[in-house]
């Protein structure tokens, strides 16, 4: 119950819309679904189980769908702690490992060919891990449970389906 209530809170403070405005479209293990009619968008989400060090803040990954600008299953992880500008961002699910696009805190993939290819990763996994360096040199390492993870993006791309 308490993941569930952290999940909507996370949730919440992902957009700065009211939180009026979000449907939850269900929890799935540790991951919710959520739509948020006024933007419009749908996303997966789930805060990490682990974290390497101290947190500056929450660290979350989440798969979006904007219908009205077409974008569907774009990968975004926030970081626990902002990283070192020179340090590579990597997310590794299942043996395999891609490198992402980074800003201090966050992370998104290169392009349409690597979201599909991490959400491939995603499906058939049970774990992840984003990796890079802190800005004072020591690892950062946020590692998240993949269970439910499969259900949330259908359910995220379901509840998109008829948003323009």
């Amino acid at each position: 119950m308490k993941k569930h209530y952290i999940l909507l809170i996370l949730a919440a403070s992902v957009i700065s819309i009211p939180a009026i405005a979000k449907d939850s479209l269900g929890i799935f293990n540790s991951w919710g679904a959520f739509r948020d009619p006024e933007i419009p968008r749908c996303y997966a989400i789930a805060e990490s189980e682990e974290i390497t060090g101290k947190a500056e803040r929450k660290s979350f990954a989440t798969v979006g769908f904007w219908p009205s600008r077409t974008i569907r299953r774009q990968f975004h992880v926030r970081l626990s702690r902002d990283r070192s500008t020179n340090s590579r961002l990597m997310v590794s699910i299942a043996g395999r490992r891609f490198q992402l696009t980074a800003s201090r805190s966050d992370g998104w993939s290169q392009d349409k060919r690597m979201d599909a290819a991490i959400i491939a990763a995603i499906r058939s996994a049970t774990s992840m891990t984003v990796e890079s360096v802190g800005r004072d040199g020591k690892p950062i390492v946020d590692a998240y449970r993949l269970r439910g993870a499969a259900t949330a993006i259908d359910a995220a791309s379901l509840g998109c389906s008829r948003l323009r």
